[in-house]
């Protein structure tokens, strides 16, 4: 889908998303079967699609109508991704602790552990940093 579309903030029923992305409300309905969208529902059970459920949307198209990508390949992307973003924010997690942790630390004493940990390389030999450690 085109970046350049300007389409209003809101929610959007199935009749306006099929027009907007010119596909039949059946292909919707056949995303949602399949788990590759999950759109809202009013209280009368009407299909109510989120920014989210666009963005999402437009992948989808942009694999299957760009890349040639079936269903069943537009799932394993998909669920990659999920499992991409879950294990960036772990890391990103990780990195704070550890940031936070190491600002608590006495900065001589981490700069000594850092320096002691370094194994120091010169040109045409490797010389081993021995570090003792406490018993």
């Amino acid at each position: 889908m085109s970046e350049n579309l300007r389409r209003p903030r809101g929610t959007y029923m199935i009749s306006a998303v099929a027009e907007l992305y010119e596909i039949h409300p059946q292909t919707l309905r056949l995303y949602e079967r399949e788990g590759l969208l999950r759109p809202n529902r009013s209280e009368g059970n009407t299909r109510l699609y989120s920014e989210d459920d666009l963005q999402q949307l437009e992948l989808i198209l942009t694999l299957t109508r760009e890349l040639g990508v079936n269903l069943a390949g537009v799932e394993v992307i998909l669920n990659m991704r999920r499992k991409m973003e879950s294990l960036q924010s772990e890391v990103a997690s990780l990195v704070a602790f550890v940031r936070d942790e190491l600002l608590k630390e006495d900065r001589n004493d981490l700069r000594q552990r850092f320096e002691q940990a370094i194994v120091r390389v010169e040109r045409g030999s490797i010389v081993v940093h021995k570090t003792s450690r406490p018993e």
